[in-house]
């Protein structure tokens, strides 16, 4: 235990020096600056650092090893396990480093460690660039990437992390460092898909690819039409193109521009094609779906950074997701994802995705540690509801999902798309034969654990 005394010297010099805020319990403005996209992760750290650059990061994790205090990172807060936040830990919030700096010659971005993929995106369409990013422009860019990073345009360019050129990072020691595939290769290898495990990202570079055109066919049927739906979907991603990527998604109408008002409120099934081309191929690729029944359509050109945000949800809300690859997408596969969007709980916002994967996903570096690579579908339950007494049944659903299509499971799981699920989850996300590597990594840069509140990887 430290003493009091030291405590208070050590917090009053942070105040000194840190050129962001510091905030404590007492402090006004402390309970926002812990709240977090997941309302179901409340978590009273002992200090909340507001970072300013990478000198305050230095100072901030000096000052929690004088403290012994673990260290949460805040990116954009967006982890549905709440990995930026940890019960008498010090957060170092870098939401005040947002800064995206784009090299159109060299077709790189670097992207301080707070920025969110809206303000990647935005920086990068001027350029007709743009690189893998989520498929929520909320979500932050730093979390996205290290934790592997599948979104629209993974099928096109590969996972965020097959996008990752360099990482500054502050180590546990306090220490600036660079990881790239000639500097510390090892450690740069183990943030590909590791996660926060190994220190604070203050910025990364990540390689940009040419997209002139960016079009959406989104179309919404009335949830009977599910099964032929996907049916159809599965198929048009079989036979298409790399360029094309998007989702089946069950869901509540939201009041939005592309939802007809007689549809808000209502269960709906929802197939959206997203792709890295023109109209004309797009609409001949999604004549099956435009061939069935439906309510409503919007099929054209629009600007990537603006898809981004289709599918943005409020923060504040109950979260409880996560996932299922799959190794194929049988008819009995489908059906038994038709019936779990059927049985959805109503009214929330609550998601249930079937996504695709393969090719560039599939045809990228096999030697990270990003395991479901492979799979050529995922089931991705998002379980989002308001009120508390509704977290048994929206919890509940998730899990009935996970059972549901066990059967065809690969039992492998991307990370960032599950809350704590233990430590066996953790290693199907990084893969058996990948773990042991990675402890080793841990315990050079992390030997005592310091940064824990994330899939943690503990030194060997």
């Amino acid at each position: 235990m430290v003493p009091r005394s030291k405590a208070r010297a050590a917090l009053a010099a942070l105040r000194e020096d840190l050129t962001g805020d510091v905030l404590t319990l007492e402090d006004p403005g402390y309970d926002a600056a812990r709240a977090v996209f997941n309302a179901m992760v409340d978590r009273r750290p002992a200090v909340i650092a507001r970072c300013a650059g990478a000198a305050d990061v230095v100072r901030a994790v000096r000052f929690a090893r004088e403290l012994d205090l673990p260290v949460a990172v805040r990116g954009g807060g967006h982890s549905v396990a709440g990995a930026a936040l940890g019960d008498g830990a010090l957060v170092v919030d870098l939401r005040g480093m947002r800064g995206v700096t784009v090299d159109p010659v060299a077709q790189a971005v670097r992207v301080a460690g707070g920025a969110t993929m809206s303000e990647l995106d935005r920086a990068t369409q001027p350029y007709a660039l743009a690189t893998t990013g989520g498929r929520v422009s909320t979500t932050g860019v730093g979390g996205f990437v290290l934790g592997g990073g599948t979104g629209w345009l993974d099928r096109a360019f590969g996972l965020a992390a097959d996008n990752l050129l360099g990482v500054e990072l502050v180590t546990a020691d306090a220490e600036r460092t660079h990881a790239s595939a000639d500097e510390n290769p090892e450690l740069f290898w183990a943030l590909h898909g590791g996660g926060g495990n190994f220190g604070v990202a203050t910025a990364l570079t990540l390689e940009l690819h040419e997209l002139p055109l960016f079009c959406v066919a989104l179309l919404l049927f009335l949830p009977e039409y599910g099964p032929p739906v996907v049916r159809a979907f599965r198929e048009i991603l079989r036979t298409g193109p790399d360029a094309l990527g998007g989702a089946v998604l069950y869901l509540t109408g939201p009041p939005a521009d592309f939802v007809p008002p007689r549809l808000v409120g209502r269960r709906l099934c929802m197939a959206l094609l997203t792709y890295a081309g023109g109209e004309e191929e797009l609409r001949a690729l999604a004549g099956p779906l435009l061939a069935t029944p439906h309510e409503a359509q919007v099929l054209g050109p629009l600007p990537y950074a603006e898809a981004q945000c289709m599918l943005d949800a409020p923060a504040g809300l109950r979260n409880h997701w996560s996932a299922e690859h799959l190794g194929a997408l049988p008819d009995d596969a489908v059906d038994a994802y038709c019936a779990l969007g059927d049985r959805m709980p109503a009214p929330t916002l609550t998601r249930h995705a079937l996504l695709p994967q393969g090719g560039a996903i599939a045809s990228g570096p096999h030697t990270y540690p990003v395991p479901y690579r492979d799979a050529p579908w995922v089931v991705h339950p998002a379980g989002s509801w308001a009120d508390p007494a509704d977290d048994e049944r929206c919890i509940g659903w998730v899990r009935e999902v996970r059972a549901a299509v066990r059967p065809w499971s690969t039992g492998d799981v991307y990370l960032n798309f599950i809350g704590d699920e233990g430590p066996e989850r953790v290693r199907a996300g990084l893969g058996a034969g990948n773990t042991l590597r990675l402890e080793k990594v841990k315990r050079r840069y992390d030997p005592d654990n310091v940064f824990r509140f994330n899939h943690n990887i503990k030194p060997v």
